[in-house]
């Protein structure tokens, strides 16, 4: 069984999403781990696609949504939505949940419930100090575009 979670964010910094999801992170701080060049650590595994955005970077695809329509430009909008869909970490024994289904149902889960949104689909293996619960995030624009 799966649960939901929301979080909405007036953050205008869409790359800050992505760099959360792409790179690792303290899970305390939630402060980036550098390495002993001061560089970020990626994830070692993950499934990323964006969806609604022109073949664009998703920060970029959103920051030009919004200019071109002349939304979340104020400090107190919301800028976007954050949604993790957690799986038991018995999902993969019990039922064969893997990564790459997860990233199928979340990618599917956003275009049946965020329709003409652009969004960020991200599925990570590890949950919560590496609990091995499979999750999956997506990050949408809170403009919608189509």
């Amino acid at each position: 069984m799966a649960t939901l979670k929301h979080i909405n964010s007036k953050n205008a910094d869409y790359g800050a999403a992505e760099q959360y999801l792409l790179f690792e992170h303290d899970e305390f701080t939630m402060k980036p781990v550098l390495d002993e060049n001061g560089r970020l650590i990626p994830r070692e595994d993950y499934r990323l696609s964006t969806l609604n955005c022109g073949g664009e970077d998703f920060a970029v695809a959103c920051m030009r949504a919004n200019l071109r329509y002349g939304k979340n430009q104020r400090r107190e909008d919301v800028k976007g939505h954050h949604y993790i869909i957690s799986f038991d970490p018995r999902d993969g024994p019990d039922n064969g949940l893997t990564v790459d289904r997860a990233q199928e149902l979340g990618e599917k889960f956003c275009t049946e419930h965020f329709p003409g949104h652009q969004a960020l689909v991200c599925t990570h293996p590890d949950g919560h100090n590496h609990s091995g619960n499979i999750h999956v995030h997506i990050v949408i624009n809170s403009l919608r575009i189509e």
